[in-house]
């Protein structure tokens, strides 16, 4: 009993991938940092809502209610609405969409079929060929660090900052604890992922997971659950 979590991968280009969660029981847990959005419905009590989510920065606990139903897609790094740009939806700022009668979104003016779990790609996919959801092809490069001839390093910056909603040292940040984090649940000593993540000291390493996850390293080498929800 509680939180149940299931995920795939994405089907179209610009979604990382797709997943569904259901709580039997009211349950706790850790909301972790993440640098993609997501577009993800939620169902409680015969209620469905539709959220566009940004970036998160810093780990947050949160409830789910029992009885409560959730899918939606992670996107892809870049991938955005440029109604909605991810960095006022950073955060946990959610943007709730409006929904109408017969179970529609409304979105950019027009009414949209809400989709299922087994469709939400073929929704993705609408929005991309109404241009409602694009893709900053330059986000990939100027996140490894190198910058588009065309630019200047303030505009890379800018550009980056658009697309993602945070820093490109922020998201490199947040890259290195969820890296610690993955090799921290497989039962690697602190020690060795201390120098395999590329930390000055064990406890620089336990900020950061402090900081990322809401758990210690301790506690995530014991086992400790986190989701990324």
């Amino acid at each position: 009993m509680g939180l149940i979590f299931d995920e795939v991968a994405g089907d179209l280009p610009l979604v990382q991938r797709v997943w569904s969660a259901r709580c039997d029981a009211a349950t706790g847990f850790t909301s972790v940092v993440k640098g993609s959005s997501m577009i993800a419905f939620a169902r409680a009590a015969d209620r469905l809502t539709v959220h566009l989510r940004g970036p998160e920065t810093k780990a947050t606990p949160l409830i789910c209610p029992e009885g409560c139903e959730f899918f939606g897609v992670d996107l892809r790094l870049g991938a955005y609405l440029p109604l909605f740009p991810p960095r006022g939806l950073a955060d946990l700022n959610d943007v709730l969409l409006p929904t109408l009668h017969g179970d529609r979104i409304l979105l950019d003016n027009r009414a949209w079929e809400m989709p299922t779990e087994q469709n939400v790609d073929v929704f993705v996919d609408r929005l991309v060929r109404a241009g409602l959801l694009i893709f900053d092809p330059l986000v990939d490069e100027i996140r490894h660090g190198e910058r588009p001839r065309a630019l200047s390093q303030r505009m890379a910056q800018i550009r980056f900052r658009r697309a993602v909603g945070i820093s490109r040292r922020k998201l490199a940040s947040i890259e290195q604890a969820q890296y610690a984090a993955r090799l921290l649940t497989t039962g690697r000593s602190i020690a060795d992922v201390m120098t395999t993540a590329g930390y000055y000291d064990q406890p620089q390493l336990a900020r950061a997971m402090r900081w990322a996850v809401g758990h210690t390293p301790g506690e995530l080498r014991s086992g400790v659950p986190f989701l990324a929800f």
